[in-house]
């Protein structure tokens, strides 16, 4: 009774805030005005916001959520890859929402470091900068200088900020479960998992150990890539609260333009970013899904840096395969390839028409892969497909609509590097050698060498489970067939030579066909 009282208060103040700012559209998109019908009428009450009477629907929501606190910032961001939610142009609009808040105060962020620490900032640091050089919903950066006189970038937890998510998260979490319950048609969508999705990245952008962990892990699989770099991190001025890691003495990409580059410097940064992204994504399954412009930075060598990893991005194996097979349909015209490819990874119900949705991939794919070389963007290509998921009952995909996100900003700053360069071409020999190594015969053979290979090992645990079962089963008294018992019997004993000798010979044949 008393978690709906507070949800209800806290209800009334997001509907007046969307009311103010001319956003109530929002709650009709995402489903929830039939149970939020007394709260509007109580909204409209609300006084409009002169500031936003000159912006566009985008920027007017933008607006709100900004005022609505970090936790709303978030919903934003996340909302900017769901056009099959709230359509292609506020997607679009929400894309630019900046993670900016005005700083905490210095003293503040010494408190907390040295309540994390536990030990006097005197100790910590020789130098600690009072003034943040940045500053976000969730924590922001100050520029210090270890006792061994190593410069170094300290990110600090806001002051509360825990208690501040956690009250706003939990009302969307009640919100999408209503959502689904009175709405069915937008099941399909997963809204509850999706906030789930958003609960789960929040909780990890809470505790920076995880975010250490994660530059470290990105760190070691591009420890032999020089354009590339990672900072380290300072594990002994690292808690839950407070991050340390090296400082980067490079500028903001943004910084980079053509004017103050030469081309062919240029077109190395772009290089560079194409062959990391697709590593990232295809060789490793683990990608930076944060890359505004403001995480990215160059030096004078056109070495990359990347900073900030508290949202991090995982595909599995089968999704890797599931979006090389879709994008190389769809760059080969095959249609009919990538229906089935969707079907087949269980995305589409298998009732739907294969040939339908050839007919719907087509009719995206022709207007953007007809574009000159240098504006053919894949992550549009991605955005448009899934909007047209609701007429094949297909499922949002949380860890795919992530990819798109990131997809679009590393186009982006591609194509404002080199306007006349499209960065996916100057990947296409990764691209091309990646698919022929884990889509070809030899990556087959490679697949089902490992599959044999983890059955091997899994085979002794599994006879030995099926032993301890059949004996329970035969002592409470089932009856059991005595020629089963003996197979098994055997099996255990030594007996079962048969089985490991055909097993072995299979994989000795695969891995001889691999080399």
């Amino acid at each position: 009774m008393f978690a709906v009282v507070r949800h209800f208060r806290r209800m009334l103040t997001v509907v007046r805030t969307f009311a103010r700012y001319d956003t109530l559209f929002l709650l009709e998109k995402i489903g929830i005005p039939k149970a939020a019908a007394p709260l509007i009428r109580l909204a409209l009450l609300a006084w409009p916001v002169k500031e936003a009477r000159r912006k566009s629907a985008g920027g007017r929501l933008a607006l709100a959520l900004t005022h609505l606190g970090p936790a709303f910032v978030k919903l934003g961001q996340a909302l900017s890859v769901r056009p099959d939610l709230i359509g292609d142009e506020l997607a679009d609009n929400l894309a630019s929402l900046q993670d900016r808040l005005p700083a905490f105060d210095g003293a503040d962020a010494r408190k907390a470091l040295e309540a994390e620490l536990e030990s006097p900032i005197d100790a910590l640091f020789a130098q600690f900068d009072d003034k943040a050089i940045a500053a976000a919903s969730i924590a922001q950066v100050h520029r210090a200088t270890t006792p061994e006189g190593a410069e170094v970038a300290v990110k600090v937890l806001r002051p509360g900020i825990e208690a501040a998510f956690a009250r706003d998260l939990d009302l969307a979490r009640w919100a999408a479960e209503r959502i689904e319950r009175t709405r069915p048609e937008l099941r399909r969508l997963r809204p509850v998992e999706a906030v789930q999705t958003i609960i789960r990245s929040v909780e990890i952008e809470l505790d920076l150990r995880f975010e250490a962990a994660a530059a470290d892990e990105l760190r070691e699989n591009f420890a032999e890539e020089p354009n590339f770099q990672v900072p380290d991190v300072d594990w002994t001025r690292t808690g839950r609260r407070v991050m340390t890691t090296g400082w980067i003495n490079a500028a903001p990409i943004n910084d980079i333009t053509p004017n103050t580059v030469d081309a062919e410097k240029l077109e190395m940064i772009v290089a560079t970013f194409a062959k990391v992204f697709f590593l990232q994504v295809y060789r490793d399954g683990f990608f930076h899904a944060d890359l505004h412009p403001g995480n990215i930075f160059v030096d004078d060598d056109g070495r990359v840096f990347a900073v900030d990893f508290g949202i991090m991005g995982r595909l599995d194996k089968r999704t890797r395969q599931y979006l090389a097979e879709m994008l190389h349909g769809f760059l080969t015209a095959d249609y009919k390839r990538v229906a089935d490819v969707h079907i087949r990874a269980g995305y589409v119900p298998a009732h739907q028409s294969a040939d339908e949705f050839a007919q719907a991939a087509r009719s995206i794919a022709e207007p953007i892969l007809g574009l000159p070389l240098g504006q053919i963007s894949l992550a549009r290509l991605l955005a448009q497909l899934f909007a047209i998921t609701e007429k094949f009952e297909m499922q949002a995909q949380p860890q795919l609509l992530l990819l798109q996100k990131t997809m679009l900003v590393a186009e982006g700053v591609g194509r404002r590097l080199c306007p006349d360069v499209n960065m996916w071409e100057l990947a296409r020999p990764l691209i091309e050698n990646w698919m022929i190594e884990n889509m070809g015969p030899e990556g087959k053979i490679r697949e089902t060498t490992e599959t044999i290979l983890d059955g091997l090992e899994r085979l002794p645990a599994l006879i030995a489970d099926m032993e301890m079962t059949v004996s329970a089963a035969a002592r409470d008294g089932v009856r059991v067939n005595p020629a089963s018992l003996q197979t098994l019997s055997d099996a255990g004993s030594g007996g079962g030579w048969k089985i490991w000798a055909a097993a072995a010979a299979v994989a000795v044949v695969v891995i001889a066909l691999v080399d």
